[in-house]
């Protein structure tokens, strides 16, 4: 009875000691008190490890064997699973939050630089505001005009502002058409429009360069460079 189960074993004995008693109760001439039904069960019941096959004995035990590693590898890879997941989460989650950071911080960096942008418009309007006036001379240079020009016209409008004064009058503030009665740095028509912004508009480049800075922020243009656009696409503004 090698390698017999623990319960094959107990059944077994059980089984045997039975039915020695019932040869001993024979031999006496007594009749052995054995429930024939119940020998019968337990005698069924003896088919366990010891009564099967030796050869077949290894692959049973191998078959358990496989049932315990397959059930091993099933929570194994189920507790592999979910950890995946939760590492997952955890870095989703910690990815979320650094695209919020950055947006806030991208969000932030934006109203820095427009508020810069602002103060600089508010000083440049400020430096336009007080450059009111200027000494008359009797005659200007192209680089004394500009210097006027740089002056009186906020930065970010300068080069359109400069582009059309460079295809009118060449920044000659006496320039004449004498078909078409244009007149000046910006080529006003008629020049004498120019008037409202000073009573030497003829003379002083500071007066036109003021008129012409006042037409091009006008309700048609916005600014030189929505007439400098405009002219582009019309050769005239």
């Amino acid at each position: 009875m090698s390698r017999i189960s623990v319960r094959g074993f107990a059944v077994a004995s059980a089984t045997a000691v039975t039915t020695v008693g019932a040869v001993v109760g024979v031999a006496s001439g007594s009749t052995p008190a054995v429930d024939d039904n119940n020998f019968e069960a337990t005698a069924a019941d003896t088919t366990l490890l010891a009564d099967i096959p030796a050869g077949q004995q290894a692959q049973v035990q191998t078959a358990s064997l496989t049932q315990q590693a397959d059930a091993q590898a099933s929570a194994a890879d189920t507790a592999a699973k979910k950890s995946v997941e939760e590492a997952a989460r955890i870095q989703a989650a910690k990815d979320a939050k650094s695209k919020k950071a950055a947006a806030e911080d991208k969000l932030e960096q934006e109203r820095k630089a427009k508020k810069a942008k602002e103060a600089e418009e508010r000083a440049s309007r400020s430096s336009v505001r007080s450059a009111s006036s200027f000494a008359q001379q009797g005659s200007y240079t192209v680089a004394e005009i500009q210097a006027i020009a740089r002056q009186i016209v906020p930065a970010d409008q300068f080069q359109c502002f400069s582009n059309i004064v460079n295809v009118e009058s060449s920044w000659n503030y006496r320039a004449s058409n004498p078909s078409s009665g244009a007149y000046g740095l910006v080529q006003a028509l008629p020049g004498s429009k120019m008037a409202s912004a000073g009573a030497d508009w003829q003379t002083n480049p500071a007066t036109q360069i003021k008129w012409g800075l006042s037409y091009m922020n006008g309700a048609k243009y916005g600014s030189p460079c929505g007439a400098w656009s405009f002219w582009q696409a019309n050769h005239w503004y």
